[in-house]
């Protein structure tokens, strides 16, 4: 896949979509990580036990994935538009990402922004709760000595 499209949009055709996935991915991190901070706050109590707080950070971390998922799907629409752009007949050509946002709410309407939205959501949620899980539970105590009783 990598050498077909070098051979066919040069080195350019390498970085097509980077400034939507960019957006995406940054919007995604602007909300889940405030939402699991939050919600590990809200949530947090004096002497819990780690099974305790390890079954909220799995939740919490699993609601503020799916939450931020779904927020931030129209940037991954938008990439995948652009990214798998292939010329044809009666193929609708973007120019860019504003571009991108107009012609598909245009041609396909406001929804369409939200295509793949649930199975994101459901990719998402889990995949997130087990990397908060295993930073907030493992990772961080191990390597940095953390002490992890208030969440």
């Amino acid at each position: 896949a990598v050498v077909s499209t070098q051979s066919t949009g040069g080195l350019k055709g390498l970085y097509k979509g980077t400034l939507v996935t960019a957006l995406r991915d940054v919007s995604f991190s602007c909300v889940y990580f405030p939402l699991v901070g939050i919600g590990c706050s809200y949530f947090a109590s004096e002497g819990e036990d780690k099974f305790t707080s390890f079954m909220k950070t799995l939740a919490i971390a699993s609601f503020a994935g799916a939450s931020a998922s779904g927020l931030v799907t129209p940037f991954d629409v938008v990439k995948t538009r652009i990214q798998t752009l292939t010329p044809g007949v009666n193929a609708v050509k973007y120019n860019g990402v504003p571009d991108t946002f107009v012609k598909v709410i245009k041609n396909e309407g406001f929804g369409a922004l939200y295509k793949g939205c649930v199975p994101r959501m459901s990719v998402i949620a889990p995949l997130m709760a087990i990397a908060q899980s295993v930073y907030f539970i493992g990772v961080a105590e191990m390597l940095f000595g953390v002490n992890n009783k208030k969440y």
